[in-house]
């Protein structure tokens, strides 16, 4: 697939299942992630991959006890959804956003290089035959989550990047016109 198509076709899979990508493939998703803009060269990113059912039960855990902590009181239904989250692919990708105070480069730039690089290997994925979707949600926030993955006091999770083969024919979307969004000076 050529960068061109790649840009202007892909679209995000919510319903994806086994194979995640692996070997060369997942090398091709961590590289890309790694070459996104980051002004100094300060590698603001750090990702967690969960791939397997025991690391993402483990996962579901986490976003159980984390909803436990955020309100006691939870419906045994709401606690089993956090529970299954994690399972509606065989791989997910935490990405967090390592940011260091810098005199030069703001956090929200640092913020902004980490999500970059969910974009980014979302497209890797894709332009190699598999699916994927960003999502974050509740649990990108909750400290309980935060403290389970070992973020620092300044990090940020930008996102879970699930990743899998989509299963089905992707949801009919409608595709903007650059003209409602683009103007001239």
């Amino acid at each position: 697939m050529d960068a061109l198509t790649l840009l202007t076709t892909r679209f995000s899979s919510a319903r994806l299942t086994e194979p995640a990508p692996s070997g060369d493939e997942l090398e091709n998703i961590k590289r890309a992630a790694l070459q996104v803009p980051d002004h100094g060269n300060l590698k603001p990113w750090r990702f967690v991959i969960a791939q397997g059912r025991q690391a993402l039960c483990r996962l579901g855990d986490i976003f159980a006890e984390a909803a436990v902590e955020d309100d006691p009181a939870i419906a045994n239904e709401l606690l089993e959804r956090a529970r299954q989250l994690p399972l509606r692919a065989p791989m997910v990708i935490v990405c967090i956003a390592k940011v260091v105070e810098h005199a030069k480069i703001p956090l929200a730039e640092q913020l902004q290089s980490a999500a970059c690089a969910v974009m980014a290997m979302q497209q890797a994925a894709f332009a190699q035959g598999f699916g994927g979707i960003w999502r974050t949600g509740a649990y990108a926030q909750l400290d309980f989550v935060k403290q389970a993955l070992e973020l620092g006091e300044d990090d940020e999770i930008v996102g879970f990047l699930y990743l899998g083969t989509p299963s089905g024919e992707p949801a009919k979307r409608h595709t903007p016109e650059p003209a409602d969004f683009f103007t001239s000076l």
